[in-house]
C-alpha cells in the first residue's frame, strides 16, 4: 500500500484547509487513499483478530450500526496516515489553545503524545473502522475517551457515495455561544479525508474568543454499505 504523502504541498493545500477548519470546524481534503487502498481497508472489517473490540451502536443507544477499534500493531497504512496527519494538524491545535487561553500539551512527535496518554491511563488504541448498512446511523457525539484530548480528528470515506450507498452524510453540529446551533453536512467522497473538531473550537465573541462545543454523527444510510476509517489522535482509558 502506497498512500500519497500528505506532506506534498501540490496534493494538500494546508493553508486552505486550515482556513476552512478555522471557519467551519471541518475541511475536506483531496484524496489520501486510492480506490484499491480504500477497498483493502474496508475489507479488513471481517478480520476480527485485527481489532480490540466491536461496538454495537444500537445496544448502547449510539444509533444503529457497528464499528471496531483496531488493536496494535495497526495495519501499516492506518499507522502511516495517523503519523502524517498529526504534525499537520498540530499548528491548528496549538493556535486554538492559545486563542482560548488553554494548555497546549501536545509535543511535536505523535509517539511522545501517546506516551503521555498512556501515563495518564489512556492506553487503549482508538483508530476505528466503521460499517453502516441500510437504516444505520450514528448519533451526535464527541470522541473524548479521557482527560487528554487532541482537538482535531480525521474520517476517511472508503466507499463511493451514490454508487455503493445513499444517505450516510457526515453531520457536524456546533453550539454557538448565545445563538442557535449551526449544522454542516458533508458527503465523503471515496478516499478523501474530513478534518473536523473533536470537542470544541474557538469562535470570536464580544469578549474575544469563546469555546464553541461541537458534536458529530452520521445521517441514516438509505441503501447499500458505507465504510469509513476514523483517526483519533489520543488513546482511550
Amino acid at each position: 500500500m502506497n498512500a500519497a504523502k500528505l506532506t506534498e504541498e501540490v496534493k494538500m493545500d494546508w493553508a486552505k484547509l486550515t482556513e476552512e477548519v478555522n471557519s467551519y470546524g471541518c475541511a475536506l481534503t483531496p484524496p489520501v487513499l486510492t480506490p484499491a487502498e480504500c477497498e483493502e481497508i474496508a475489507g479488513l472489517y471481517d478480520e476480527v483478530g485485527l481489532f480490540r473490540s466491536t461496538i454495537d451502536m444500537e445496544r448502547h443507544r449510539f444509533g444503529a450500526g457497528q464499528y471496531r477499534y483496531f488493536s496494535r500493531p495497526f495495519p501499516p497504512l492506518v499507522e502511516k496516515l495517523r503519523a502524517e496527519f498529526y504534525p499537520r494538524l498540530l499548528p491548528i491545535a496549538r493556535d486554538w489553545a492559545a486563542k482560548l487561553g488553554q494548555p497546549a500539551p501536545w509535543p511535536d512527535d505523535l509517539d511522545e503524545w501517546l506516551d503521555m496518554c498512556h501515563r495518564a491511563g489512556q492506553t487503549r488504541p482508538t483508530p476505528i473502522l466503521l460499517r453502516y448498512k441500510q437504516d444505520d446511523w450514528n448519533a451526535l457525539h464527541r470522541d473524548l475517551y479521557g482527560d487528554l484530548v487532541f482537538p482535531l480528528q480525521v474520517v476517511i470515506g472508503l466507499d463511493r457515495p451514490g454508487e455503493d450507498y445513499t444517505g450516510g452524510e457526515f453531520l457536524l453540529v456546533e453550539q454557538r455561544p448565545r445563538a442557535q446551533s449551526r449544522g454542516t453536512v458533508t458527503l465523503l467522497p471515496q478516499g478523501h479525508g474530513l478534518i473536523f473538531t473533536t470537542r470544541d473550537r474557538p469562535v470570536r465573541s464580544s469578549r474575544g474568543w469563546s469555546a464553541s462545543p461541537v458534536r458529530h454523527g452520521v445521517s441514516t444510510v438509505r441503501s447499500g454499505l458505507r465504510h469509513t476509517l476514523g483517526l483519533v489522535f489520543h488513546d482511550a482509558k
